[in-house]
């Protein structure tokens, strides 16, 4: 397929939706592409634009940074005969089709999914507008739109509102003007302002060929010239420049990066901005040095007492004959800040952070030789056993396979970073014990096992009434609070589901099994990944297909596990026969013909139930699944949605991923994953 304007024969090929689902005669809404400057496609309702998707830059449409994916390759196509935007299925045997929707306005696309008996059904691949801030021009002139914040609208550094009491309003259309006036001349400067979907291009100019640092000293010498940027990324390499004299328009910056636009500002103000980055800067150096001497501490603790345990191992046996059974070495780890100390106390945790070392002889003793009774549980990595140490204190002994995917870095990761995290609602790492090829973590014992043998057995799912869900779900909520925005790290666990929730005798929920989670630094928040590992029916789309994670990857497993907690069905497992739909795609059905209530577990029939409670979970849980991760909401606002009975909540879009069922099923825990990389393909 190709939409664009061919230059020789005068031709535009656009797409224009029908009048009505009954009438293919024109309707009011048409999807462009314009050549001018960088090619661009627009979305117009007769002459009025609602929708830009940003220039094209070599790599991608700035607007659309979700758009890649292995299966559909996008590319534009721009010369002095023709400017065209074309697509194709890398799998052949993929089918799909591109539509505008005359009702609703969106462009969107569906791949067909065959269903049992020969036959099938289109599910949404994709569609734009998507947001609030993907309305054309929502803040105006030299103002971006950021759907993360609130208000949405910024103005661009040295900028301020227009109308301030339109702005504090919500109102950002009429955009924002310099706090300092240009004196064109070697008295302005720029200021980078990164992540951002370039400003609309059809009336700028592009010059091929030039260096950045040619642009720049272009757009000096241009009394008019607003900003500049790079006009092909593609490949990582910066090709050409594209100059705006004319005013920046429908800008919105996003969570993952996207292209730099170097903004014209007078010099006092690149120095007063520059000052304040300064002062940032100073303020982060502080932080991090003094996390770099807390964690020389804690290394020298962790090699010390690791010194202690070899050293007691290689000791002569008589001489060990009246040691104590259990040998621990205490690593001290540095406190928390103040908040942290008094969240652990009002929880009722121990303010006890020391690791134990275990002794071999002492894991056996206490599971009894690793005893077919004594096994509780099959991990990721390994089964897990019950043990009872000579104090009496129950055990749980997760003992890697030594078949298992998950090597001595894995084994270290979850050492490093469960030892480094306390809060109520995470399961608490006792100890380790490392002997030959033996690696074993040692947990508190969690008396009821994991949320899924509740909820998908047919007995003990009848115990869980509503209340208990509800706060196993504001639990599990808590608990990732804490490991994304809260600890002192940030923590993507990267395979939340029923399985890795433990309840302890009150029932109270703790994610457990961080073997594959990784740790971010800094400002990072997404990362990448070729070794695709997790449970298919919890991975986030954007993770699954092209090995992308971050907290919004975690926002999406939590969401499928909500609805499995309401429902006490497996999203995989669930199959709708009727619509041909999993657990995902049903709820999402249900929500749209207001019958959401009716996906409640059929065990909690006829108890008591807080219906309004049981909607605003599924809304939550469909907020969360949302096919576009800078959609899904943060576990802040997700645990203030929970709780926040009067709270007005978004709408939710239709599910991400493979709504349509699927006869496979099971893990990528030990499964690798290599992405095929294109030059043209698009995010």
């Amino acid at each position: 397929m190709k939409l664009g304007v061919d230059g020789r024969s005068g031709i535009s090929r656009n797409i224009t939706s029908w009048r009505s689902a009954a009438d293919p005669s024109p309707g009011a809404y048409t999807f462009k592409l314009v050549s001018g400057g960088l090619p661009e496609f627009f979305l117009f309702r007769g002459l009025s634009k609602t929708y830009a998707s940003g220039p094209w830059n070599g790599a991608e449409l700035t607007g659309v940074p979700n758009l890649k994916s292995r299966d559909f390759i996008f590319t534009v196509l721009s010369n002095p005969d023709e400017t065209y935007y074309t697509y194709y299925v890398s799998d052949p045997s993929v089918l799909s089709r591109f539509v505008l929707n005359g009702t609703t306005g969106q462009v969107q696309r569906f791949s067909w999914h065959r269903g049992g008996g020969g036959g099938g059904g289109w599910s949404g691949f994709w569609h734009f507008p998507l947001d609030p801030c993907d309305s054309y021009a929502r803040c105006g002139a030299f103002g971006y739109c950021d759907v993360g914040q609130s208000p949405l609208c910024s103005c661009l550094p040295g900028f301020r509102p227009r109308s301030p009491q339109r702005w504090s309003l919500g109102d950002g259309s009429g955009g924002c003007v310099r706090t300092t006036n240009l004196s064109c001349g070697a008295g302005d400067g720029f200021w980078t302002v990164s992540r951002m979907k370039l400003p609309e291009a059809t009336s700028a100019t592009v010059h091929a060929g030039v260096t950045m640092d040619q642009c720049r000293k272009m757009c000096l010498g241009n009394c008019s010239c607003r900003a500049y940027a790079a006009a092909d990324v593609s490949g990582g390499i910066n090709r050409g420049c594209v100059i705006w004299a004319v005013d920046l328009i429908d800008m919105r910056q996003y969570p993952e990066v996207v292209q730099d636009v170097y903004i014209r500002l007078a010099q006092s103000e690149v120095d007063a901005l520059t000052a304040a980055a300064n002062r940032r800067s100073h303020v982060v150096v502080v932080i991090a040095a003094v996390a770099a001497i807390s964690g020389v501490l804690l290394l020298g603790a962790f090699a010390f007492g690791c010194l202690c345990f070899w050293r007691n191992r290689a000791a002569p046996a008589g001489s060990r004959d009246n040691e104590l059974p259990l040998r621990a070495t205490k690593l001290k780890r540095p406190r928390d800040d103040q908040r942290f100390s008094e969240e652990n106390k009002m929880s009722g945790e121990e303010d006890d952070l020391d690791l134990r070392v275990f002794d071999l002889a002492v894991i056996l003793a206490a599971t009894n030789n690793f005893a077919a009774d004594s096994k509780i549980g099959q991990g990721g990595f390994g089964p897990v056993y019950l043990g009872r140490l000579e104090d009496g204190q129950e055990v749980a002994v997760k003992r890697l396979s030594r078949k298992s995917a998950q090597g001595v870095e894995e084994f270290k990761n979850e050492v490093k970073l469960i030892a480094k995290l306390q809060h109520r609602n995470l399961v608490r790492l006792l100890g380790c014990c490392i002997d030959g090829d033996e690696r074993m973590l040692v947990y508190e014992f969690m008396h009821n096992n994991s949320l899924d043998t509740f909820i998908f057995d047919e007995e003990k799912r009848k115990l869980l009434r509503w209340k208990t869900r509800f706060e196993i779900i504001a639990g599990i909520a808590r608990g990732l609070l804490y490991l994304h925005e809260d600890s002192r790290l940030r923590i993507i666990h990267r395979d939340m589901k029923a399985s890795n929730v433990l309840l302890d005798r009150n029932m109270i929920p703790k994610i457990s099994d961080f073997g594959i989670a990784r740790m971010f630094g800094g400002d990072q928040t997404t990362a990448y990944t070729l070794k695709v590992i997790g449970t298919y029916g919890y991975m986030s789309p954007e993770y699954a297909m092209d090995g992308v994670f971050s907290m919004k990857s975690d926002i999406y497993s939590f969401g499928v596990m909500v609805l499995e907690i309401v429902t006490g069905k497996k999203n995989r497992g669930f199959y709708d026969v009727e619509l041909d739909l999993n657990l995902l795609g049903y709820a999402w059905t249900l929500w749209k013909e207001g019958r959401s209530t009716e996906l409640l577990d059929e065990a909690m029939m006829g108890s008591s139930c807080d219906h309004s409670q049981v909607r605003r979970c599924i809304q939550v849980a469909l907020l969360c699944v949302d096919m576009h991760p800078r959609n899904r909401p943060l576990m802040s606002s997700v645990v203030m949605m929970l709780v926040a009975e009067n709270a007005t909540l978004p709408e939710p879009n239709e599910p991400g991923g493979n709504i349509r069922r699927s006869t496979s099923d099971g893990e990528l825990s030990q499964t690798q994953s290599e992405l095929t990389v294109t030059i043209t393909d698009t995010r």
